[in-house]
């Protein structure tokens, strides 16, 4: 593979409001942010053409001659899961889940692009999968030996819309990952000693969904969405909107307490399914989640993060992606960097793990 370039723009296409971030490389391999944008879009697009001007807009907000381009996308059709299998060479692998996905994933993959890694206790491992060798987590049986495998597929149609997209920008896009990944990349790159130490359980809220990343010692163990999200919040809290999204959100930042218990009744649904989660990864394992890393836009009202708090009975923070980075931004940006951290996760990741490879 030709060696990467040492600048990037990592792009987060979530269903609500695209996200980007530009890093590069300092001689001493540390990284530096030198630019971030957002702009809120439409939830479909009808046309590749629809999707490109909205990424030139956004690519022309971060400006720079960055030499890499990583995307993440945000979408209920994508698919995560782990797996445990016999160790299989990964090509064969992922024909055997196209062909034959509903056997082993519940779930038809004729329609989708698949990708596979094998789970390591360092992460997702990149290489092949053949054997312990391949850095797998080998389970050892009377039987059979057993590899867990993180599989991660999107709609065809969507990755063709994508790229086409991509090429009317005249951007190439160096890799495309799903952006549940790219939050798990992020917070390894943002804080190492509570991934590679402890177990821990990442709380990403967007638009239409939720997701649930759960890891312990450096290996993601759980990977669920949720189907509740800001779109959700805002439908209750405006009562399908008979009040203005923005006054309702100035009520839900001022304390108003009828805003208040109508945020926590709608909560409610979102913290009984981390609840879940937490008590299926406590039941599995002799390790226990002390506390939530929260982020996505959601993430910036304090009313919401106490409520989960409340909810869940354990803290609920938010977490910032560029952590380990240095910043330089002007001063608008740096000024306005605060509020947007929390949302940046994704972006970052995809950034990061262009940059590491």
């Amino acid at each position: 593979m030709a060696r990467r370039g040492d600048s990037v723009i990592g792009i987060d296409l979530g269903k609500h409001v695209f996200k980007g971030v530009s890093l590069r490389h300092k001689s001493d391999s540390r990284l530096v942010l030198t630019n971030f944008a957002s702009r809120e879009v439409p939830e479909e697009f009808g046309t590749a053409d629809e999707l490109a001007q909205q990424l030139k807009l956004l690519l022309r907000e971060l400006g720079g001659n960055a030499k890499g381009c990583a995307l993440a996308i945000s979408h209920p059709a994508a698919l995560l899961r782990i797996i445990e299998q016999p160790s299989t060479p990964i090509d064969l692998l992922r024909n055997a889940l196209r062909l034959n996905g509903l056997a082993v994933l519940n779930q038809e993959c004729k329609d989708f692009v698949l990708d596979i890694a094998p789970v390591c206790a360092n992460g997702v491992h990149k290489g092949s999968a053949s054997g312990t060798d391949s850095g797998g987590v080998a389970v050892q049986s009377a039987v059979v030996t057993k590899t867990k495998y993180l599989v991660g597929g999107m709609l065809r149609q969507t990755v063709k819309q994508i790229s086409e997209a991509m090429s009317k920008t005249r951007v190439s896009a160096d890799i495309l990952q799903l952006a549940p990944v790219c939050s798990f990349n992020a917070f390894e790159f943002a804080y190492p000693e509570i991934f590679h130490n402890d177990a821990f359980l990442l709380l990403d809220m967007g638009h239409s969904q939720s997701t649930v990343l759960m890891g312990s010692k450096g290996e993601l163990v759980l990977v669920r969405s949720i189907d509740y999200g800001g779109k959700a919040l805002r439908q209750a809290l405006t009562a399908d909107g008979a009040l203005d999204k923005d006054a309702a959100w100035t009520l839900i930042q001022q304390g108003d307490p009828g805003m208040a218990e109508i945020c926590r009744a709608s909560l409610a649904r979102l913290a009984t399914e981390v609840r879940n989660s937490i008590s299926f990864f406590e039941g599995q394992r002799e390790e226990s989640i002390n506390r939530i890393f929260v982020s996505g836009g959601l993430a910036r009202v304090e009313t919401i993060l106490q409520t989960l708090s409340d909810e869940l009975g354990l803290p609920c923070e938010i977490w910032d992606p560029l952590e380990t980075c240095e910043v330089a931004l002007s001063a608008p940006k740096r000024e306005a960097l605060p509020h947007e951290f929390v949302s940046l996760n994704v972006a970052c990741g995809a950034a990061f793990e262009y940059l590491r490879n």
